[in-house]
């Protein structure tokens, strides 16, 4: 399938959200929306998910990029001579950062969506979110337990 919009053929959406908690439920309610009423998109492998980092790490001139809390702390060790940055969002890097990072077609990392994704994306998001009260509320005390970053 492709998708076209005034005359460009598309082969490829990109979600970009941010890299905390709340780009990934933005992230979730994306991926429940093509899979809902835009399933041929993920059929053809045209969807796919940016991936920006979560930190920007430098050590003097030196600078590199984790994209997760155990990433970073391998990265940083005891944490001497670092200076470490956490994005809250996309909206906090510099422009030239989110270029780098995210938009650049030679240096980001994409990840494609596979339907598989989608379809725990659309379960998960009707648990939490759907008119069913008991089904949320069992899923909350089954992985109550098993939260690790919670960010309030």
């Amino acid at each position: 399938m492709n998708l076209i919009l005034k005359s460009f053929v598309i082969h490829k959406i990109i979600i970009a959200t941010d890299a905390d908690v709340d780009g990934s439920h933005i992230r979730t309610l994306l991926l429940t929306l093509f899979y809902r009423y835009y399933k041929p998109v993920i059929e053809s492998g045209y969807l796919y998910i940016a991936l920006p980092p979560l930190f920007r790490i430098q050590k003097g001139k030196s600078i590199s990029y984790a994209y997760t809390e155990e990433e970073k702390d391998k990265m940083v060790g005891d944490g001497e001579g670092y200076n470490i940055q956490r994005y809250k969002g996309l909206g906090e890097m510099n422009p030239d950062q989110l270029w780098e990072t995210t938009m650049d077609p030679g240096n980001r990392l994409l990840k494609r969506v596979d339907i598989e994704e989608s379809e725990e994306a659309d379960k998960i998001f009707e648990t939490l979110m759907g008119k069913e009260v008991e089904p949320r509320r069992i899923f909350i005390q089954t992985h109550a337990k098993n939260v690790q970053n919670l960010d309030v």
